[in-house]
């Protein structure tokens, strides 16, 4: 069956629309997207000859945005159906418009607009929304999101809301990025990737349950020192006794772990820095502040100390950097 299907100007994106498909094949053409670009699920429409979607789908860097618009839909993943592997992912919805509940792992939410919810689409849930709706949707790789929230499984079917505190701001981030998205530069763009993935690693973590039980093993145990640094990086206090203390683990085991990563606790944590540093020196935003403002941001409090591991790392000096990024 045949979509319709265009490039959009400037970007490897895809839009697709129901516009060019009979009403009559509509519901077969939708399940075949569906489980073609997301997952396999079993598709049910009150609209019946009246169903539309128009669906834009942009990859993100590591990560894929989608803005969807539909009429009223009802989705049902069931447990013994395939996935591919490259859909080995989770899912966070942000509704735009409309009503929207999801059902999972015994829980079920309901959002508003401007709400965020995570799910996973491999295994077995339930979606309805009974009228129309716009929604995005950002797809974020199994291990990508492990390895930065500890007991991630556990927050699906939350709801994360979009009028007060960090949800208020990652929500207005995501919708502020697809808004502009055809705006902007490919660069420009995928550098937003990864500051989408920072605010939504900070939001699903805010509701993460407080009694969750999270597992001492080796991953579980790096997963949750990985989630402390990144949200501690600023800190210039952000050191070896702070980690430690926060999870209760010897500074001896703490580096065993990240050496069977082939790194050191401190090490991660200049990386991690440094890579924060190297966003903000591409982004045009920061264009006008100095290095060291830069730098201080990031938690270093030595200019010459940044500069030095700068060049290490990344083979010339931030300012060189910077000028490169700006040709």
């Amino acid at each position: 069956m045949t979509a319709l299907s265009d490039k959009l100007p400037g970007r490897a994106g895809l839009k697709l629309s129901s516009n060019a498909i009979a009403p009559r094949e509509r519901v077969d053409w939708l399940r075949e997207v569906i489980c073609r670009e997301y997952t396999n699920v079993e598709i049910t429409s009150p609209a019946h000859n009246d169903l539309f979607q128009d669906l834009t789908i942009y990859p993100w860097g590591d990560l894929q945005l989608s803005t969807i618009q539909s009429s009223a839909i009802s989705l049902e993943r069931l447990p013994r159906e395939p996935h591919l592997n490259s859909q080995d992912a989770y899912f966070a919805v942000m509704l735009l418009s409309g009503h929207y509940r999801l059902e999972q792992n015994g829980r079920e939410v309901f959002l508003q607009p401007g709400d965020i919810t995570l799910y996973d689409p491999t295994r077995p849930h339930r979606i309805h929304c009974p009228g129309e709706f716009t929604k995005l949707i950002l797809s974020i790789p199994r291990s990508v999101f492990r390895d930065r929230i500890a007991g991630v499984d556990r927050c699906t079917a939350l709801r994360i809301s979009g009028t007060q505190g960090i949800g208020f701001v990652a929500s207005n981030f995501l919708r502020s990025s697809a808004t502009h998205a055809d705006q902007l530069q490919d660069h420009e763009f995928s550098s937003l990737a990864e500051h989408a993935l920072d605010l939504l690693t900070l939001a699903v973590t805010s509701v993460r349950p407080g009694d969750i039980n999270l597992s001492r093993s080796r991953s579980g145990s790096i997963n949750c020192i990985k989630t402390f640094i990144e949200q501690n990086l600023r800190n210039v206090d952000l050191d070896t006794g702070l980690i430690t203390r926060h999870a209760g683990l010897s500074a001896r085991y703490i580096n065993d772990l990240f050496a069977d990563e082939g790194t050191s606790l401190m090490r991660y944590v200049w990386k991690r820095r440094l890579e924060n540093c190297r966003k903000d020196l591409q982004d045009p935003v920061y264009a006008g502040h100095r290095l060291s403002d830069i730098a201080f941001r990031w938690g270093f409090n030595d200019a010459a100390h940044f500069s030095r591991v700068f060049k290490q790392r990344f083979g010339c000096s931030p300012r060189e950097f910077r000028r490169s990024c700006s040709t």
